[in-house]
């Protein structure tokens, strides 16, 4: 059989691990040489690869250099957010197959989120419309965890470990005065609250701080939540509180929204952030107590030094798995995780293949019997959910400037 080449790309906001789900891709297609010839990357995922910004991984990380995939976040390729058209007829479809074809391209991989999954149900659609022999997978990225169709996905793991040692970080700082003060903690999460929900995973005992959690699941009322923080000051006169970036009310409008104007991404969503900071005025004027309030930002994603071992093993996993089903002449599906218990009741994941027609477009949010009636906390099923997810600690490889070595394109 003649050999055919291998391209991947990386598409949407970075994780930890999305690395490690490419090194997983390219590591794997290494091992079959008989069959694969190159292994390409997508520059800026599919958008660069319109505009034909590629590179050869036998050329850009040979040998051990493949390696510091592994602890590098961010995403190596770079990423995009290029949505492609809703119509199967545009005329960019018959340009990315002749730009395939051209390369010899016989197995694509795509790692992304929901709109990535979107990519791979267009490209995979048209190419059985056009009877193409290409074979088209999506691996899963997202520290939102709000893919259907798995368990959870690549990146929640370092993610959710990265907020709760950090939450637990600024609990301890929060307790340094004996004074009334209020902390808002502002965690990612537009329409998903599975990070925010983490924040939990950081409570050492009942009772513990963070004494109130809040989803975008439930509606917010904001003169509830001033009546929980006076009742938790009662308690305790250092109250910290997470909460999503897209809480809203029973109006449907984000909380962010009364504090300032809200721009929209290129795919048309509301930009949320600010929260945290309406919330931290709306307690120091209303309750008159010391409030702040503190943004994670990028840094849920973007943190190594937080890496669960857990996620980046799973990472690696998924990335060979899909190019071992590719081979075997899978197309159109995602790698999900199938959650397992060992004969002692331990965790442990297996990869699966799920119709990326059933992914692409819809969100997994966290089930409402997870969350407190009130809607103030999480339930114990989510901290058994969560907890086997942030396992495990990565050994960074550190340079000669006391700094970890990462790997970058030059």
């Amino acid at each position: 059989m003649a050999k055919k080449n291998m391209i991947v790309g990386q598409s949407g906001g970075p994780t930890a691990v999305i690395n490690s789900s490419l090194y997983g891709v390219v590591s794997e297609g290494l091992l079959h040489p008989d069959t694969i010839e190159h292994i390409y990357g997508m520059v800026n995922g599919i958008e660069g690869f319109l505009n034909g910004t590629i590179l050869d991984f036998q050329e850009a990380l040979p040998g051990e250099k493949l390696s510091f995939l592994k602890n590098t976040p961010g995403a190596y390729l770079g990423s995009c957010r290029y949505k492609l058209p809703e119509s199967l007829e545009d005329p960019v479809y018959p340009i990315l197959f002749q730009k395939f074809e051209e390369m010899n391209i016989g197995w694509f991989f795509y790692i992304g989120g929901n709109d990535s999954m979107d990519t791979v149900s267009k490209l995979s659609r048209y190419a059985a419309s056009i009877k193409s022999d290409i074979r088209i997978i999506g691996e899963p990225k997202t520290i939102d965890n709000d893919l259907v169709h798995t368990d959870h996905t690549p990146g929640f793991g370092s993610a959710a470990r990265y907020v709760a040692s950090t939450v637990r970080e600024i609990i301890l700082d929060a307790n340094v005065y004996e004074k009334k003060s209020v902390t808002i903690l502002e965690i990612m999460g537009r329409h998903a609250g599975w990070l925010t929900a983490a924040s939990a995973l950081a409570r050492k005992y009942k009772g513990d701080n963070p004494m109130l959690i809040y989803l975008p699941e439930t509606d917010f009322d904001q003169e509830a939540f001033l009546e929980k923080v006076t009742e938790c000051l009662e308690q305790n006169c250092n109250v910290v509180v997470c909460v999503s970036e897209g809480i809203h009310d029973a109006h449907g409008t984000f909380i962010c929204e009364y504090d300032s104007s809200v721009g929209t991404d290129t795919f048309g969503h509301k930009m949320l952030a600010g929260c945290g900071k309406y919330l931290e005025n709306l307690v120091r004027n209303r309750l008159g107590v010391k409030a702040r309030s503190v943004e994670f930002n990028v840094s849920q994603r973007c943190s190594a030094s937080m890496l669960s071992a857990t996620d980046q093993q799973e990472a690696i996993a998924a990335g060979s798995f899909g190019v071992q089903a590719a081979l075997q002449g899978e197309t159109g599906k995602m790698i999900s995780f199938i959650r397992k218990e060992n004969a002692d009741g331990t965790y442990h994941m297996e990869c699966g293949l799920e119709d990326v027609n059933d992914i692409c477009n819809k969100e997994k949010t966290v089930p409402l019997e997870w969350i407190t009636k009130d809607g103030t906390d999480v339930t114990d099923d989510f901290i058994r959910y969560a907890r086997p997810l942030i396992q495990g600690t990565v050994s960074l490889p550190i340079g000669e400037d006391g700094l970890p070595l990462f790997v970058s394109r030059k």
